[in-house]
Protein backbone atom coordinates (compact mmCIF):
# COMPACT_ATOMS: atom_id res chain seq x y z
CA UNK A 1 0.00 0.00 0.00
CA UNK A 2 2.50 2.04 1.17
CA UNK A 3 4.59 1.85 -2.74
CA UNK A 4 1.31 2.53 -4.40
CA UNK A 5 1.04 5.51 -1.99
CA UNK A 6 4.52 6.91 -3.54
CA UNK A 7 4.41 5.87 -7.09
CA UNK A 8 0.86 7.09 -7.23
CA UNK A 9 0.09 3.92 -9.91
CA UNK A 10 -2.54 0.86 -8.74
CA UNK A 11 -4.34 -1.39 -10.74
CA UNK A 12 -7.24 -3.25 -9.02
CA UNK A 13 -9.02 -5.15 -11.52
CA UNK A 14 -11.27 -6.86 -9.49
CA UNK A 15 -12.75 -3.76 -7.77
CA UNK A 16 -15.32 -3.56 -10.90
CA UNK A 17 -17.12 -6.79 -9.77
CA UNK A 18 -17.76 -5.50 -6.59
CA UNK A 19 -21.49 -5.27 -5.74
CA UNK A 20 -22.62 -1.69 -4.13
CA UNK A 21 -25.71 -0.08 -3.31
CA UNK A 22 -26.98 2.22 -6.08
CA UNK A 23 -27.75 5.51 -4.52
CA UNK A 24 -24.52 4.98 -2.58
CA UNK A 25 -21.56 7.07 -3.87
CA UNK A 26 -17.62 6.88 -2.43
CA UNK A 27 -17.14 10.95 -1.28
CA UNK A 28 -15.74 12.73 0.94
CA UNK A 29 -18.75 11.94 3.73
CA UNK A 30 -19.04 8.09 2.88
CA UNK A 31 -16.63 5.17 3.09
CA UNK A 32 -16.52 2.76 0.12
CA UNK A 33 -17.46 -0.23 3.01
CA UNK A 34 -20.66 1.47 4.04
CA UNK A 35 -21.78 1.29 0.08
CA UNK A 36 -20.54 -2.51 0.35
CA UNK A 37 -20.82 -3.85 3.67
CA UNK A 38 -24.24 -5.39 5.11
CA UNK A 39 -26.97 -5.05 1.47
CA UNK A 40 -30.19 -6.39 2.26
CA UNK A 41 -32.05 -8.46 -0.25
CA UNK A 42 -34.48 -5.71 -0.78
CA UNK A 43 -32.26 -2.61 -1.32
CA UNK A 44 -31.01 -1.37 -4.98
CA UNK A 45 -27.53 -2.14 -6.08
CA UNK A 46 -25.59 -2.03 -9.45
CA UNK A 47 -26.52 -5.81 -9.78
CA UNK A 48 -30.30 -5.19 -9.93
CA UNK A 49 -30.03 -1.78 -12.22
CA UNK A 50 -27.82 -3.70 -14.89
CA UNK A 51 -30.58 -6.65 -14.74
CA UNK A 52 -33.24 -3.89 -15.15
CA UNK A 53 -31.46 -2.39 -18.32
CA UNK A 54 -31.27 -5.40 -19.83
CA UNK A 55 -34.29 -6.09 -19.61
CA UNK A 56 -35.75 -3.24 -20.72
CA UNK A 57 -33.04 -3.26 -23.96
CA UNK A 58 -34.34 -6.80 -25.06
CA UNK A 59 -38.21 -5.56 -24.74
CA UNK A 60 -37.24 -2.60 -26.82
CA UNK A 61 -35.49 -4.59 -29.25
CA UNK A 62 -38.11 -7.02 -29.92
CA UNK A 63 -41.14 -4.51 -29.26
CA UNK A 64 -39.70 -2.13 -31.97
CA UNK A 65 -38.08 -4.92 -33.91
CA UNK A 66 -42.00 -6.19 -34.38
CA UNK A 67 -43.94 -3.29 -34.27
CA UNK A 68 -43.40 -2.52 -38.26
CA UNK A 69 -43.38 -6.20 -39.59
CA UNK A 70 -42.55 -4.08 -43.09
CA UNK A 71 -41.86 -6.23 -46.37
CA UNK A 72 -38.24 -4.32 -46.21
CA UNK A 73 -37.27 -4.90 -42.75
CA UNK A 74 -35.27 -1.75 -40.89
CA UNK A 75 -32.39 -2.62 -39.09
CA UNK A 76 -33.45 -3.19 -35.98
CA UNK A 77 -36.33 -5.89 -37.07
CA UNK A 78 -33.83 -7.43 -39.40
CA UNK A 79 -31.69 -8.16 -36.18
CA UNK A 80 -34.92 -9.37 -34.42
CA UNK A 81 -35.81 -11.72 -36.91
CA UNK A 82 -32.36 -12.95 -37.74
CA UNK A 83 -31.97 -13.42 -33.51
CA UNK A 84 -35.32 -15.43 -33.91
CA UNK A 85 -35.03 -17.79 -37.04
CA UNK A 86 -31.32 -18.50 -35.26
CA UNK A 87 -32.33 -19.21 -31.73
CA UNK A 88 -35.65 -21.55 -33.06
CA UNK A 89 -33.61 -23.23 -35.90
CA UNK A 90 -31.37 -24.25 -33.03
CA UNK A 91 -33.99 -25.58 -30.40
CA UNK A 92 -35.64 -27.57 -33.41
CA UNK A 93 -32.74 -29.21 -34.47
CA UNK A 94 -31.17 -29.87 -31.47
CA UNK A 95 -34.19 -31.18 -29.26
CA UNK A 96 -36.59 -31.98 -32.34
CA UNK A 97 -40.24 -31.15 -32.86
CA UNK A 98 -41.37 -31.75 -29.38
CA UNK A 99 -38.85 -29.26 -28.04
CA UNK A 100 -40.09 -26.50 -30.06
CA UNK A 101 -42.90 -25.45 -27.58
CA UNK A 102 -39.81 -24.32 -25.21
CA UNK A 103 -38.54 -22.25 -27.84
CA UNK A 104 -39.94 -18.83 -25.93
CA UNK A 105 -37.82 -19.96 -22.61
CA UNK A 106 -34.63 -20.89 -24.12
CA UNK A 107 -35.04 -17.26 -26.40
CA UNK A 108 -35.64 -15.20 -23.65
CA UNK A 109 -32.29 -17.20 -21.49
CA UNK A 110 -30.38 -16.42 -24.98
CA UNK A 111 -31.40 -12.52 -25.43
CA UNK A 112 -30.92 -12.24 -21.50
CA UNK A 113 -27.13 -13.76 -21.01
CA UNK A 114 -26.40 -11.90 -24.71
CA UNK A 115 -27.80 -8.38 -23.78
CA UNK A 116 -26.09 -8.56 -20.14
CA UNK A 117 -22.70 -9.61 -21.81
CA UNK A 118 -22.84 -6.54 -24.08
CA UNK A 119 -24.21 -4.26 -21.70
CA UNK A 120 -21.17 -4.87 -19.42
CA UNK A 121 -18.72 -4.07 -22.23
CA UNK A 122 -19.82 -0.26 -21.69
CA UNK A 123 -17.27 1.77 -20.05
CA UNK A 124 -18.69 2.02 -16.23
CA UNK A 125 -21.24 -0.21 -16.66
CA UNK A 126 -21.42 -3.08 -14.14
CA UNK A 127 -21.31 -6.81 -16.05
CA UNK A 128 -24.10 -9.21 -13.99
CA UNK A 129 -23.47 -12.30 -16.08
CA UNK A 130 -19.92 -12.55 -14.30
CA UNK A 131 -21.65 -12.98 -11.07
CA UNK A 132 -21.47 -16.39 -10.18
CA UNK A 133 -24.75 -15.58 -8.24
CA UNK A 134 -26.81 -14.49 -11.66
CA UNK A 135 -25.21 -17.41 -13.63
CA UNK A 136 -25.92 -20.04 -10.86
CA UNK A 137 -29.52 -19.34 -10.55
CA UNK A 138 -29.89 -19.44 -14.15
CA UNK A 139 -27.83 -22.70 -14.54
CA UNK A 140 -30.46 -23.95 -11.46
CA UNK A 141 -33.80 -23.29 -13.13
CA UNK A 142 -32.53 -25.33 -16.21
CA UNK A 143 -31.68 -27.90 -14.21
CA UNK A 144 -34.58 -27.96 -12.19
CA UNK A 145 -36.75 -27.32 -14.83
CA UNK A 146 -35.59 -29.88 -17.25
CA UNK A 147 -35.25 -32.66 -14.06
CA UNK A 148 -38.96 -32.13 -13.72
CA UNK A 149 -39.87 -31.68 -16.75
CA UNK A 150 -38.15 -35.23 -17.76
CA UNK A 151 -40.31 -36.89 -14.80
CA UNK A 152 -43.28 -35.65 -15.75
CA UNK A 153 -42.85 -36.28 -19.04
CA UNK A 154 -41.37 -39.96 -19.05
CA UNK A 155 -41.85 -40.62 -15.40
CA UNK A 156 -39.59 -43.20 -13.77
CA UNK A 157 -38.25 -44.33 -17.07
CA UNK A 158 -36.70 -40.70 -17.29
CA UNK A 159 -34.14 -42.55 -14.76
CA UNK A 160 -32.87 -44.68 -18.15
CA UNK A 161 -30.65 -42.11 -19.16
CA UNK A 162 -28.26 -42.82 -16.42
CA UNK A 163 -28.15 -46.85 -17.35
CA UNK A 164 -25.71 -47.15 -20.46
CA UNK A 165 -27.26 -50.37 -22.08
CA UNK A 166 -24.94 -50.64 -24.45
CA UNK A 167 -21.98 -51.00 -22.28
CA UNK A 168 -20.88 -54.55 -20.87
CA UNK A 169 -23.30 -55.55 -17.81
CA UNK A 170 -20.28 -55.58 -15.18
CA UNK A 171 -19.57 -52.22 -16.30
CA UNK A 172 -23.13 -50.77 -16.31
CA UNK A 173 -23.19 -49.87 -12.45
CA UNK A 174 -20.00 -47.94 -12.84
CA UNK A 175 -20.99 -45.87 -15.76
CA UNK A 176 -24.08 -45.75 -13.44
CA UNK A 177 -22.94 -43.95 -11.05
CA UNK A 178 -20.52 -41.77 -13.27
CA UNK A 179 -23.54 -40.63 -15.24
CA UNK A 180 -25.38 -39.56 -11.95
CA UNK A 181 -22.24 -37.26 -11.04
CA UNK A 182 -21.80 -35.76 -14.42
CA UNK A 183 -25.67 -35.08 -14.27
CA UNK A 184 -25.76 -33.47 -11.22
CA UNK A 185 -22.36 -31.29 -11.98
CA UNK A 186 -24.43 -30.05 -15.03
CA UNK A 187 -25.08 -26.79 -13.03
CA UNK A 188 -22.09 -25.97 -11.79
CA UNK A 189 -20.36 -26.07 -15.34
CA UNK A 190 -22.89 -24.24 -16.92
CA UNK A 191 -22.60 -21.61 -14.36
CA UNK A 192 -18.97 -21.11 -13.69
CA UNK A 193 -18.29 -21.26 -17.49
CA UNK A 194 -20.20 -18.38 -18.28
CA UNK A 195 -18.99 -16.49 -15.14
CA UNK A 196 -15.69 -17.12 -15.48
CA UNK A 197 -14.58 -16.26 -19.32
CA UNK A 198 -16.64 -12.84 -18.87
CA UNK A 199 -14.41 -12.18 -14.88
CA UNK A 200 -11.44 -12.99 -16.67
CA UNK A 201 -11.97 -11.45 -19.77
CA UNK A 202 -12.56 -7.87 -17.81
CA UNK A 203 -9.92 -8.23 -15.33
CA UNK A 204 -7.52 -8.36 -17.99
CA UNK A 205 -8.66 -5.69 -19.76
CA UNK A 206 -8.67 -3.45 -16.94
CA UNK A 207 -4.94 -4.05 -15.82
CA UNK A 208 -3.84 -3.55 -19.12
CA UNK A 209 -6.01 -0.17 -18.88
CA UNK A 210 -4.21 0.50 -15.92
CA UNK A 211 -0.86 0.34 -17.97
CA UNK A 212 -2.24 2.86 -20.32
CA UNK A 213 -1.62 5.61 -17.55
CA UNK A 214 2.26 4.81 -18.02
CA UNK A 215 3.56 7.29 -20.52
CA UNK A 216 6.46 4.72 -21.01
CA UNK A 217 4.30 1.37 -22.50
CA UNK A 218 1.63 3.49 -22.84
CA UNK A 219 0.58 2.70 -26.70
CA UNK A 220 1.02 -0.76 -26.55
CA UNK A 221 -1.42 -0.80 -23.47
CA UNK A 222 -3.81 1.30 -25.60
CA UNK A 223 -3.69 -1.54 -28.72
CA UNK A 224 -3.54 -4.34 -25.95
CA UNK A 225 -6.73 -2.96 -24.90
CA UNK A 226 -8.94 -2.22 -27.76
CA UNK A 227 -7.64 -5.95 -29.29
CA UNK A 228 -8.92 -7.68 -25.78
CA UNK A 229 -12.32 -5.75 -26.12
CA UNK A 230 -12.89 -6.94 -29.51
CA UNK A 231 -12.26 -10.73 -28.11
CA UNK A 232 -14.27 -9.53 -25.28
CA UNK A 233 -17.38 -8.93 -27.74
CA UNK A 234 -16.42 -11.99 -29.67
CA UNK A 235 -16.58 -13.95 -26.13
CA UNK A 236 -19.63 -12.22 -25.21
CA UNK A 237 -21.41 -13.34 -28.28
CA UNK A 238 -20.42 -16.83 -27.61
CA UNK A 239 -20.67 -16.99 -24.48
CA UNK A 240 -24.37 -17.01 -24.62
CA UNK A 241 -24.47 -19.05 -27.81
CA UNK A 242 -22.52 -22.28 -25.34
CA UNK A 243 -25.06 -21.09 -22.57
CA UNK A 244 -28.06 -21.69 -24.57
CA UNK A 245 -27.10 -24.82 -26.88
CA UNK A 246 -26.20 -26.58 -23.40
CA UNK A 247 -29.67 -25.53 -22.53
CA UNK A 248 -31.17 -27.02 -25.86
CA UNK A 249 -29.32 -30.43 -25.22
CA UNK A 250 -30.28 -31.01 -21.64
CA UNK A 251 -34.03 -30.15 -22.78
CA UNK A 252 -33.28 -33.16 -24.99
CA UNK A 253 -32.81 -35.51 -22.62
CA UNK A 254 -36.37 -34.58 -21.09
CA UNK A 255 -38.38 -34.08 -23.84
CA UNK A 256 -36.91 -36.84 -26.50
CA UNK A 257 -35.06 -39.03 -23.76
CA UNK A 258 -31.68 -40.28 -23.85
CA UNK A 259 -30.97 -43.23 -25.90
CA UNK A 260 -27.91 -45.16 -24.65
Amino acid sequence: MAAEAETGFAIHPMDQFIVSRWFCHDDAGTAINECTADIKWYEITNVTVWMAITVLAIIALMAFGSRGRAIIPSRIQSIGEMIYGFIYKMVEDVTGHDGVKYFPYVMTLFLFILFANLLGLIPGSFTTTSHVAVTVTLALLVFLGVTILGLVKNGIGFLGMFWVSSAPLALRPVLAIIEVISYFVRPVSHSIRLAGNLMAGHAVMKVFAGFASMAVISPVAVGAVTAIYGLELLVAVVQAYVFTILTCVYLKDAVGGAHH
